[in-house]
């Protein structure tokens, strides 16, 4: 079953949802070295290799893998080509490219542990969201460039940095041990910013390539450099783009003005209709099925995670926007939202053009959460814009993606673990969080290979994810490797 922290419920898609390389002489562990003993000797090497990690992170953050734009294919062939080589350069076995209807999973694995020991599914993404606006970027995106302990770049926290840990952890236990405590199959996508479109179709016909114990989803952070936490739920992701359509083409403004709709004034009013006074979502239904939270798993969620104080100056701002009656942990982590990602029409550049614009187009994503069902939403939606749109102009509204929010069980041995390498690497125990963010690929595990997910990373809340001047915080980092390391270590113990 699936468990909150004092309420069992069922999502309804689910059953159980939940640098360089061993090239030289091996340095033996002895057998008689105990498993922690192995971890801590390994960990012992990761702290002598930062530099040389870092150096490495830079050329993998280099490339501008953006998913979203043809004109970065290339790019996102040399992004899968470079993880490929460090795979082959560990020497895990049947390394590939794997092809998609889109970009490529990259694939390998490592299957010479012990008898008994746990297959891992080591999931991420080696694709980087766009970087507009690109004006407001203090370094060039694709330039790594260290300001006090971050490393600024595109995709440096989303999520290069996060599985350059996993590899490097990896190559730790190798280049300490000759081999890895437990096995391996990597798995990383190239479509994970596009709402991973083709991963479904991917996962359904390579279960053989991805069976596995359980899967270690590295696409996920922690509270604070000082507040380890583990994510134990992911919202949901509905992605939209609406056109409305006025006249057949772009009128003068002088000429027409007054007496022909104007689809931008149009628009605008439409998106201000999507939410009430009180921050919530206007569309018909949309809260009906939202599941109902225990105030135990409010008040563990608001005891631990950001204070609202917190989450104003990590975002910027001076002033906390959201739905009445919720804190912004509680609007981030148990509530969906309705956001406007971007708008476009008329005229945008530089001076003036007196333009009535024939188009307005805005893209929509709502965050959803047990148990909000995605055909409900797209109806709704369309339901909203054909009843409040006025006959003077046409609306077109296109899904883009969807993907299911997620909750893990969280009393199982591979989260034990987790929870443990957490605490010896960080200094202090973890604390179970929900995130606001969408993983897709968990739940599609779960329904594909009955595959449980433990969500272990290592990015922080004020990273700028998706966000100009993205950055990683490299004593984080550092740590993550150490936790990634310890956390394969304890994997092997029984008494786990």
């Amino acid at each position: 079953m699936i468990r909150s922290p004092s309420t069992t419920f069922r999502p309804p898609f689910v059953k159980l949802l939940n640098g360089g390389f061993h090239t030289g002489r091996q340095e033996p562990v002895s057998e008689m070295s105990s498993n922690e003993a192995k971890s801590e000797a390994v960990v012992a090497y990761v702290r002598l290799n930062h530099d040389r990690y870092l150096s490495e992170l830079k050329e993998y953050v280099s490339i501008p893998s953006i998913s979203t734009l043809p004109e970065n294919k290339k790019d996102m062939e040399r992004a899968a080509q470079w993880l490929k080589a460090q795979l082959e350069k560990m020497q895990f076995a049947n390394t590939a490219i794997l092809p998609t209807e889109g970009h490529p999973v990259v694939y390998g694995e490592w299957l010479k542990a012990p008898p008994g020991s746990p297959i891992v599914l080591v999931y991420g993404h080696y694709d980087v969201q766009p970087v507009d606006p690109l004006n407001e970027w203090l370094s060039p995106p694709f330039t790594p460039t260290m300001r006090g302990d971050r490393l600024f770049a595109r995709g440096a926290a989303d999520m290069k940095g996060q599985g350059h840990a996993v590899l490097k952890s990896l190559e730790a236990w190798m280049t300490k041990t000759g081999g890895l405590p437990v096995n391996v199959r990597f798995f990383f996508e190239g479509e994970e910013e596009l709402g991973s479109p083709h991963l479904e179709a991917f996962i359904a016909k390579n279960k053989e390539k991805l069976t596995s114990t359980f899967c270690l989803n590295c696409d996920g952070g922690i509270a604070a450099p000082d507040k380890p936490s583990m994510v134990y739920g992911l919202r949901g992701l509905e992605y939209f783009e609406v056109w409305v359509r006025g006249a057949e083409s772009d009128l003068h403004s002088g000429r027409y003005g007054g007496a022909v709709a104007n689809p931008a004034v149009v628009l605008a009013g439409l998106i201000d209709g999507l939410h009430d006074d009180d921050g919530r979502v206007t569309l018909r239904g949309f809260y009906d099925k939202v599941r109902t939270v225990s105030q135990e798993e409010r008040d563990e969620l608001n005891g631990h995670g950001f204070t609202d104080d917190e989450w104003r100056k990590s975002a910027g701002v001076k002033t906390l926007y959201g739905e009445k009656g919720f804190t912004s942990s509680e609007r981030v982590g148990i509530r969906p939202t309705l956001e406007v990602n971007g708008m476009l029409s008329g005229f945008t550049g530089v001076g003036q053009k007196t333009v009535l614009p024939a188009t307005a187009m805005v893209k929509i994503s709502m965050r959803t959460v047990p148990y909000q069902e995605s055909a409900q939403i797209d109806a709704s939606l369309r339901d909203y814009f054909r009843q409040y749109a006025p006959p003077t102009v046409t609306v077109d509204i296109k899904r883009i993606s969807t993907g299911p929010y997620a909750i893990v069980e969280r009393n199982t041995p591979q989260l034990r673990a987790a929870s443990k390498a957490l605490e010896q690497s960080y200094g202090a125990k973890p604390f179970f969080e929900l995130e606001g963010g969408s993983i897709p690929v968990v739940g599609l595990l779960k329904n594909h290979l009955g595959v449980n997910t433990v969500v272990l990373g290592c990015g922080l809340a004020d990273d700028k994810l998706h966000a100009p001047n993205e950055g990683l915080h490299l004593p984080t980092y550092y740590k993550g490797i150490e936790a990634y390391a310890r956390f394969f270590g304890l994997l092997s113990s029984p008494t786990t």
